[in-house]
């Protein structure tokens, strides 16, 4: 009883609301507008896209025929309202019709992906501004007026719609993807609710609410049910919707599987499978019985033969030479081949020793030398890509059509010391924030980001101070950038990185309740719709960066659940810069700025190491570490080589007395083998450094191992052979 006293209550408001109206809309009938062609700017927006901000001029007039460039016009971009050549009729001019395309651009934008969607989306805001039935579920609200003589200025009107007209046309659009945010179309047009909240109401909404920054007027829609009656002659909008799985036209397409449930393939539900333990063909179990038993078989027959024939064998005696098979004396003859070669070698080279001494460190020295032209390759994609693999290709095509892929450099930060605290937001309701969402930790992050923004570096080659504006990714102004224009993610952009505008509060009266809102509501808005314009709260901030691209949340804060973005655990800052060839003078320029940005950091750490965990990198921090950790192997290389030298002098040493202690441990053997290890492998090296061989700190750190290893077993095995048994 009281719901239908409210509904009652509800339809008695309305029904006056559209008396009052009638003053701007007094005719409702088919063939009627309610508004035609432009008077200019929206006199009460102020901000967002002004540009977009075109309104009507009222007039409830008959609709107008249009026939030439009008019409074309009209066909292009309002397809579903042509009717003919000479038959179309509509309630908007030409101007109109190029504001509309204009306003709907940067939406359409987002809904391309899926035609029937992004048709529906167009025919839903033609309908509203050209349909020649404007008048049966268009009214006017609001005008402002111009000068003496001049149409006032359609300001807000309602738009009624069937239900299911409106929930269909919403459908059609709610699956559709942004990938490079990796969310839905609609989470960024249905305000403070994204995705998860939105609906066809809200969806709407949105767009009807010119604190969006794009609405060029505000428009109230309201859905009617089957069956109710507006009175005064007006009828609810109820035109043809395309479902996503529908294409228009022969050349068109539908949606796809990602974008539409509907037009994903219907899988057959696969058989069960046969529980029944099979082999191929055969039962499971009787095929491991017939295994088994043969297995079995065949070992019974191999030892009752063993036995058999070692009773034939019993007694006889067999000589050394007649035990020698026939397939052993091919290899006893390379084996004596290869004897008497060595040997002929070793007395060939013992016969000269002066001479080979002095030839072989000659050579030795003069390959060592090539050392000197020795080009390291520290790259780690370099390093640990095939040349020829898949994603080296990829990454190839990709250099060579859009330029290297850009540099990051990123900061983490966390306050493991700050506990959580409730918000009651006046939008959102009690919302739980981490305490790494504090004002005063913000400001802190303000005051790095804007430190690192104005870094400047010398650089010796460019004689000259490097800062972030020559070398950053500005993805809007990339030729003439200014520090402005630099890619700069946190969540500081949410605010345009401008401490005023973190700092700002406004009053707010939603629903009868009138709260304070400052930055917390602003953040929650911008992470629910981050392609906002213009918020929802009467601190009326834009979400998009100062550089003018949006902030998606996960590139601003990290460590939460789902999401809910205010339970974040990290805020994460990302400067991007741009990226260059090996050898680009520019490349070099990078590395510099990023040297700085890591000096910085740590000088940041250490200062805030009670306040924050702070965790940065930067693109050369790898190349860095990889260069640190070989510098550090330099002494464990000195130390093995002279730990083999002392165990090759202790192991071979057979000591008689005190006196001759240098002589028995065999000091100079251990030394000289030691050298020849050591000078093997700088040859080898400078050999290939000579044939302009990259290498690499790899290799740097694994070969002198191994040779020496190598070497030392083969010390070992010269010395004991000499020696005899």
């Amino acid at each position: 009883m009281a719901e239908a006293g409210l509904r009652g209550w509800l339809l008695w408001t309305l029904f006056l609301h559209l008396a009052q109206s009638e003053l701007y809309t007094p005719i409702h009938r088919p063939g009627y507008c309610t508004f035609y062609d432009e008077c200019g700017k929206n006199p009460e927006l102020s901000g967002g896209l002004t540009s977009l901000s075109n309104v009507s001029c009222l007039s409830n007039t008959p609709a107008r025929n249009i026939t030439g460039e009008h019409l074309a016009l009209l066909q292009s971009i309002c397809p579903r309202l042509y009717t003919g050549p000479n038959t179309t009729q509509a309630c908007c001019s030409a101007k109109q019709l190029v504001s509309l395309e204009a306003s709907m651009s940067l939406t359409k934008a987002l809904l391309t992906r899926c035609p029937a969607c992004s048709n529906n989306f167009v025919s839903l805001h033609c309908h509203n501004t050209c349909s020649p039935n404007q008048s049966l579920f268009i009214n006017v609200t609001r005008v402002a007026q111009r000068g003496a003589g001049q149409p006032p200025a359609v300001v807000a009107y309602e738009a009624f719609y069937q239900r299911s007209f409106a929930e269909q046309t919403y459908d059609s659009c709610s699956r559709v993807r942004i990938p490079a945010a990796a969310s839905l179309a609609v989470g960024s047009m249905c305000g403070v609710y994204g995705s998860a909240l939105c609906n066809a109401q809200r969806w709407l909404d949105f767009q009807g609410d010119t604190g969006n920054g794009l609405a060029p007027l505000d428009i109230t829609f309201h859905l009617w049910e089957p069956g109710q009656a507006l009175g005064s002659g007006m009828q609810p909008l109820n035109e043809e919707v395309l479902h996503c799985n529908e294409s228009q036209g022969e050349d068109a397409t539908a949606c796809s599987c990602q974008d539409c449930a509907a037009s994903c393939p219907v899988i057959a539900r696969p058989q069960p499978l046969d529980r029944t333990f099979r082999l191929g063909r055969m039962p499971g179990a009787l095929v491991i019985i017939i295994i088994i038993c043969s297995v079995f078989a065949l070992l019974t027959l191999f030892l009752v033969y063993r036995r058999v024939a070692s009773s034939k064998d019993k007694g006889k005696t067999v000589g050394p030479k007649e035990g020698t098979s026939l397939p052993d004396k091919p290899r006893l003859s390379t084996h004596t081949m290869l004897g008497q070669f060595f040997q002929g070698w070793g007395t060939w080279v013992a016969s000269w020793p002066v001479t080979i001494l002095v030839l072989s460190t000659t050579l030795v020295v003069g390959l060592a030398c090539g050392l000197a032209y020795t080009e390291l390759t520290t790259d780690p994609v370099e390093l640990w890509s095939a040349p020829n693999s898949q994603a080296r290709k990829e990454k190839a095509f990709h250099d060579q059509h859009f330029g290297p892929f850009f540099r990051t450099n990123q900061v983490i930060l966390t306050a493991p010391n700050r506990s959580s605290y409730r918000y009651d937001s006046l939008l959102l309701g009690s919302k739980n924030f981490s305490g790494i969402l504090a004002l005063d930790l913000l400001l802190e992050l303000l005051e790095l980001q804007e430190r690192l923004r104005h870094l400047q570096v010398w650089s010796p080659e460019a004689q000259r101070n490097i800062s972030l504006q020559d070398i950053c990714y500005a993805p809007l102004n990339p030729h003439n950038a200014s520090l402005s224009d630099c890619c700069i993610n946190s969540l500081l952009q949410y605010f345009q990185s401008n401490r005023t505008l973190l700092l700002l509060t406004a009053n707010q009266t939603l629903m009868g309740q009138t709260s304070q809102v400052d930055w917390k509501d602003h953040f929650l808005y911008c992470t629910n719709a981050p392609l906002t314009f213009k918020d929802g709260t009467t601190l009326a901030l834009s979400c998009m960066a100062d550089y003018g691209a949006p902030i998606f949340p996960f590139l601003a804060v990290g460590g939460y659940k789902g999401k809910d973005y205010s339970e974040a655990e990290a805020l994460i800052m990302t400067f991007s810069l741009n990226n260059y060839p090996a050898g680009d003078p520019r490349l070099a320029q990078a590395k510099l700025w990023e040297e700085a940005f890591l000096e910085e950091m740590r000088a940041f750490q250490s200062r805030t190491a009670g306040k924050f965990q702070v965790t940065f990198m930067a693109e050369r921090s790898l190349e860095d570490e990889i260069n640190r950790t070989t510098a550090e192997d330099l002494p464990i290389f000195a130390l093995s080589y002279f730990v083999i030298f002392l165990y090759i002098s202790l192991a071979l040493g057979s000591y008689s007395r005190c006196s001759r202690v240098l002589v028995d441990s065999k000091a100079t053997l251990g030394l000289g083998g030691v050298a020849v290890v050591l000078g093997s492998v700088m040859a080898a090296m400078g050999f290939f450094s000579y044939l302009g061989v990259r290498s690499s700190l790899v290799i740097l750190q694994v070969v002198p191992f191994l040779v020496l290893a190598v070497g030392a077993d083969n010390i070992f095995i010269f010395v004991l052979e000499y020696q005899g048994p």
